[in-house]
């Protein structure tokens, strides 16, 4: 075990394979559907994925849930929400929100590679209340203020 890894415990159910990286220099994870029969998505329709997969993160480690890119491209098939959290203090199934953006029906079927999964540190934030903030050059440009070029 490399020790910059982290451990995050895992159970699988109904024969539910473990959540891998593809190549060595994979971030994501790929996730697997567990589900027992075909699911058809008709274009915009949205549904709820089963994993077969309930994992423990460590205090402060989430894991986020992502659209896989060539899924999403060819098929349409993205993340109902872009990117999904998963609490450290979470312990049921991971379920993958998925919608069809594509112009054709989408069929999942068991065992397919349905989102990709990273595990990433993050801080809690405690506010300070301040009347005013520090000045930028940028300031509060926002939405395109670079220009288009």
């Amino acid at each position: 075990m490399d020790k910059n890894n982290v451990i995050v415990k895992i159970k699988t159910e109904r024969g539910a394979e473990l959540p891998r990286h593809q190549t060595d220099g994979s971030a994501g994870m790929d996730i697997r559907a567990r589900i027992d029969e075909p699911l058809t998505l008709a274009p915009m329709e949205r549904a709820l994925v089963p994993t077969g997969i309930f994992i423990e993160l460590p205090p402060g480690y989430e894991a986020q849930v992502r659209s896989r890119s060539g899924l999403s491209v060819k098929s349409g098939i993205a993340c109902v929400n872009g990117v999904g959290t998963i609490d450290p203090d979470y312990r049921g199934e991971l379920l993958v929100p998925i919608v069809n953006l594509g112009a054709e029906d989408y069929t999942v079927s068991d065992g397919d590679r349905i989102a990709q999964m990273i595990v990433a540190k993050y801080e809690r934030v405690e506010w300070e209340v301040a009347a005013c903030l520090g000045e930028t050059a940028r300031g509060p440009g926002g939405f395109g203020h670079t220009g288009v070029k």
